[in-house]
């Protein structure tokens, strides 16, 4: 519990603290957008880093050379744990944006941080919302920015078992019509930092694995019906090989 606590605190003084840096970045976004990018991404990511370290998060990370840098990439992740996003963001490229919940706007100096970093905030009660979100999400693609989203759509509770969420096919439009890679990121362990012991956090080694990157272009067309489906078997192979491994 002490470590939650010294989280939240540190989250907290982090958000107060880096307010000059946010103007900073507020103000080069006007002439010097690819430079606010990259100071917003590097404070936020040793922002994140800072909670690995409080909570004792050590994390593996494997096949990063798959990686693509020459284009826009959609990051795809499996959604066990209220820290996927801080454990995954710092592991992904810059600039990079989050699909987030719509709730995450309503929180003071994280919500211009977000909005720094291009984030879109996905609002599941309507519709019409969500596909703005992904229109825009996908206009952002087309200009060579990457989108970490979670298409499980709600964060997987069945901790018992190792199966992933059926994937939405609609998320991976952010792909399909904007060209950018999808790019599996199989996170394994997640569960054991909080959520098997809240309110305590335990120090915790979790799997972070990048997969082959897929051209959704050198699909057919009845893969790309169930893209969905397509890459959640091959996250879900991924999954339970590394279950299996660090069992």
């Amino acid at each position: 519990m002490i470590r939650l606590f010294i989280a939240f605190v540190y989250v907290a003084l982090f958000l107060i603290f880096t307010t000059p840096l946010m103007l900073v970045c507020l103000i080069m976004s006007k002439f010097n957008p690819k430079g606010a990018d990259r100071l917003a991404n590097s404070v936020v990511m040793w922002g994140f880093r800072c909670v690995w370290a409080i909570c004792g998060i050590k994390v593996e990370v494997r096949g990063k050379e798959k990686v693509p840098q020459d284009r826009a990439l959609l990051y795809v992740g499996n959604h066990r744990s209220i820290f996927d996003i801080v454990v995954a963001y710092p592991l992904c490229k810059c600039p990079t944006g989050v699909i987030a919940k719509k709730s995450t706007k309503m929180i003071p100096l994280l919500s211009i941080w977000m909005m720094l970093l291009k984030c879109q905030f996905l609002d599941r009660k309507n519709n019409r919302k969500g596909l703005e979100t992904i229109l825009k999400a996908i206009e952002l693609a087309k200009e060579g920015v990457s989108i970490l989203i979670f298409p499980e759509g709600t964060r997987n509770r069945d901790y018992e078992t190792d199966k992933l969420l059926p994937m939405h096919n609609g998320s991976f439009k952010i792909a399909t019509k904007s060209g950018a890679l999808i790019q599996p990121v199989t996170m394994v362990g997640m569960e054991n930092i909080l959520i098997r012991h809240i309110p305590f956090v335990k120090a915790t080694k979790v799997v972070v694995e990048f997969g082959d990157p897929i051209d959704p272009a050198a699909l057919d067309k009845e893969t790309l019906k169930n893209i969905g489906g397509y890459v959640g078997s091959i996250m879900q192979e991924t999954y339970s090989s590394v279950k299996r491994e660090l069992k």
